[in-house]
């Protein structure tokens, strides 16, 4: 089972046996039939050990005994003690996909959770830089001295020693010649911040990269999605000369025998890590006096910034990897936000 945290751990030891088996089955099923990541593995185990943890407590002693005022209950509970729309949502998504994958294993005898409603989580409207300030902030590495705490929750570094190495390279300066991991690790961080904003890949994809996954000469790079789902995204221009950077000058002096194939590296030589990663660009965004930002808000940036560029919902659905156009939707309801916002600004009667 993936590794949840103590307290879910200590609620799952406690449930009688079979339940226990049966929640580590459907980690299983999660993994390798569905292919889901462990941060949605655990958060899927989270949500059902909580689920039969109270079931035990409203005496189902067999998982057969799960029923849908059950789960009603569980999520009622839930409620009561303060869950956000968007978390009661997600549980509730989680009931319904273990309901019905015990159903079909025959340990449920109808697939009780297909009836159970959940509360429309609200969204808001994601945070989006302008043009300008995406720009400042992608060339950020190439003109400021990097801020001096990257790398300090890296797990790539294994020491104390390795993270002040990090610290030391971030200090340095902006790359030149590369000939040390000083000029070496703003490199890194300009095709980082570049890919992000230029591709609207999730911070997980581009530290999955590999160096193979580039295809230099049609400035496309090949991205494993959600569900191991596979896309191609292509890059622009100033992309491909951080990249060209990295590689010829940056990654050869940071490469070690942890790198592999990985195509970002961090300060001891291993993928760089997505934590780490939220860092730099958030790092960045601060000395460069941007709004706080995050990877994902350079993601939302590239989508609205294409469709306010022109081009069509579906060609932005697949460059982002959404399933469903209905995700891509909100980025339309971001362009006219801002078109309204620029009216009320300038327009003489608004």
């Amino acid at each position: 089972m993936s590794r949840p945290d103590r307290g879910t751990r200590a609620m799952h030891q406690a449930l009688p046996p079979a339940l226990r088996d049966a929640v580590d089955d459907f980690a299983e099923h999660l993994s390798r039939v569905r292919n889901r990541s462990a941060h949605t593995v655990r958060a899927y185990v989270t949500d059902l050990v909580s689920l039969l943890d109270h079931a035990v407590r409203m005496g189902c002693v067999d998982l057969a005994e799960l029923d849908l005022s059950v789960l009603r209950s569980w999520l009622a509970k839930q409620r009561t003690t303060g869950a956000a729309r968007t978390s009661l949502a997600r549980r509730a998504a989680s009931a319904r996909a273990f309901s019905a994958w015990a159903h079909r294993a025959g340990l449920l005898p109808a697939d009780v959770g297909a009836a159970l409603a959940s509360p429309r989580a609200h969204r808001e409207l994601p945070s989006v830089l302008r043009a300008d300030q995406a720009a400042a902030l992608v060339e950020a590495p190439s003109r400021q001295a990097p801020p001096t705490n990257l790398g300090r929750t890296d797990p790539t570094l294994t020491n104390q020693a390795g993270a002040d190495a990090e610290r030391t390279d971030a200090a340095a300066g902006p790359a030149s010649g590369a000939t040390d991991g000083a000029e070496a690790v703003p490199l890194r961080d300009r095709v980082l911040l570049e890919l992000l904003y230029a591709t609207g890949v999730r911070v997980s994809e581009a530290c999955g990269l590999d160096v193979g996954d580039v295809d230099h000469g049609r400035r496309v790079i090949r991205v494993f999605g959600k569900g191991g789902r596979e896309r191609s995204v292509p890059y622009g221009v100033p992309a491909q000369r951080a990249l060209d950077d990295w590689l010829r000058r940056g990654r050869p002096v940071m490469v070690g025998a942890r790198s592999g194939d990985a195509l970002l590296l961090g300060a001891r030589g291993g993928r760089l890590n997505p934590t780490t990663a939220r860092q730099i660009v958030g790092a960045y965004a601060e000395t460069a006096g941007l709004p706080r930002t995050s990877p994902h808000d350079l993601r939302h940036s590239a989508a609205t910034h294409l469709l306010e560029g022109g081009a069509d919902l579906r060609a932005v659905q697949e460059l982002l990897g959404h399933s469903s156009l209905a995700s891509t939707q909100i980025y339309t309801h971001v362009s006219v936000e801002r078109l309204r916002a620029a009216y009320r600004q300038a327009h003489p009667r608004a």
